[in-house]
């Protein structure tokens, strides 16, 4: 029998709760990281909720059957967060656990920046940054030829929003009112050289994206409920308009010992910390 995630009619695999979700996505991205004592494991604690109301709560999909042509198309724009993805696709079945231990390893399908070619439901290669939105659009034209109903989704960073090809895509869904396209922006306020707001500031990003025709929602991105309430509404808009969903996140959410430091781009853990930080998940489990 075929499992078919969908949408429509709500997760009914489980009765397990999304905060539960994405408290096991967190758990997930941490053990990869000790594995090869080191990944973007801030930023994989930051998106975990946004991962566990996409893929059990929005997304419809089939894990036995990645390449489903009814599905969504989830796609990764920032590669550095592939540790974020491939803990959710091992929650949601489409990769095994124990593949976990092979991260970053010679011949591994979980390489450290996400490839296509290699992964179970990753659809993109990603990397360098502003290139999922443009994709995003011609994958949402290509689904609407074909009278699909599926979405595409695509989530980015907030460092993405200070490239140009960006602020290109996004005018180009707006005017061809790509109403299956919902863009999803981590915006976490950091990036390699520093604050995003310092380096170049996006604001007001929800101005910028209501110019260029989207429906615009901003959200508390580790609120599950505030996300749950972002993505009904992005999915069931009766409006011929993209839609983006910017996500508010703290870096390393969970982990209140990691949250306390000076917060960079790329967390460094030190070996004794990967276990400290899956206790400190451990302590804070949803009931």
């Amino acid at each position: 029998m075929t499992t078919e995630i969908d949408a429509a009619r709500g997760h009914a695999l489980t009765n397990v709760s999304l905060a539960e979700r994405a408290w096991r996505i967190r758990r997930l991205a941490v053990r990869m990281g000790e594995v090869q004592g080191q990944g973007y494991v801030g930023q994989a604690l930051g998106v975990a909720d946004l991962l566990a109301v996409s893929y059990f709560h929005a997304l419809r999909y089939r894990p036995e059957d990645p390449l489903w042509e009814g599905r969504d198309r989830f796609l990764l724009s920032i590669g550095h967060y592939a540790i974020a993805l491939y803990a959710a696709l091992i929650e949601a079945g489409i990769i095994p656990e124990d593949e976990l231990e092979t991260y970053g390893t010679d011949d591994s399908r979980l390489p450290m920046s996400g490839m296509a070619a290699y992964t179970p439901g990753m659809e993109i290669t990603g990397g360098s940054l502003g290139h999922g939105l443009p994709i995003a659009i011609g994958m949402a034209l290509g689904l609407k030829r074909k009278a699909s109903t599926s979405f595409i989704y695509n989530l980015m960073s907030d460092g993405e929003l200070g490239e140009g090809s960006t602020w290109e895509a996004a005018m180009s869904a707006g005017h061809h009112r790509l109403d299956n396209l919902i863009a999803l922006v981590d915006f976490n306020d950091q990036q390699a050289d520093g604050h995003s707001r310092q380096v170049l500031s996006a604001e007001p990003v929800t101005d910028k994206f209501r110019a260029f025709g989207w429906h615009v929602q901003r959200v508390n991105g580790n609120d599950i409920e505030a996300l749950r309430a972002a993505f009904d509404t992005a999915r069931e808009l009766d409006e011929p308009r993209p839609r983006v969903i910017i996500c508010d996140t703290t870096m390393c959410k969970g982990v209140p010992f990691l949250e306390a430091r000076e917060i960079t781009h790329f967390i460094r853990v030190e070996p004794d910390e990967w276990q400290l930080a899956l206790d400190a998940l451990d302590e804070g489990k949803p009931a």
